[in-house]
């Protein structure tokens, strides 16, 4: 299957990234994008570090379904998993910036999507021979980082 950006910038102005079928939650992941747009790019991996360390939640605005509020601020959750998967977008993102020699400390988050990727099938085995199906989600992120 292949897998394109949704959206094609100017490549003299912007590096780009994209993780594709993460084993990641999808709702995580479009709640952390929702909160990482627009931010630079080194506030956005501080802001996901102190997700991984339990220091700072990422707020919730969609899925808000029995999700407690936290100090501070609206609704939100610890997303670890997401998180550090994002974090390794985001240095992929900045590696490719250098190689194209732009400037890192300039640089925005323009573009950010996520999008349903594969579903592994599985199945759980339960009393009486019957099964229960076990399937597991992936999702793809793009990123497209521009310089100011």
């Amino acid at each position: 299957m292949k897998l394109n950006y949704s959206i094609e910038p100017d490549p003299e102005k912007t590096s780009r990234a994209i993780g594709k079928e993460l084993h990641i939650s999808k709702k995580h992941a479009f709640e952390i994008s929702s909160a990482i747009k627009g931010m630079k790019l080194g506030t956005a991996r501080e802001f996901l570090e102190d997700v991984v360390e339990l220091k700072r939640a990422v707020p919730y605005k969609r899925y808000t379904r029995n999700v407690p509020h936290r100090k501070g601020m609206c609704t939100g959750r610890y997303p670890q998993k997401a998180a550090r998967e994002f974090l390794r977008i985001l240095k992929n993102l900045e590696s490719n910036a250098t190689y194209k020699g732009l400037d890192q400390e300039n640089m925005r988050i323009t573009h950010i999507a996520t999008k349903k990727g594969h579903t592994f099938r599985g199945s759980f085995p339960r009393a009486q021979g019957r099964a229960t199906p076990k399937n597991h989600e992936t999702v793809s992120v793009e990123m497209i980082l521009e310089a100011k």
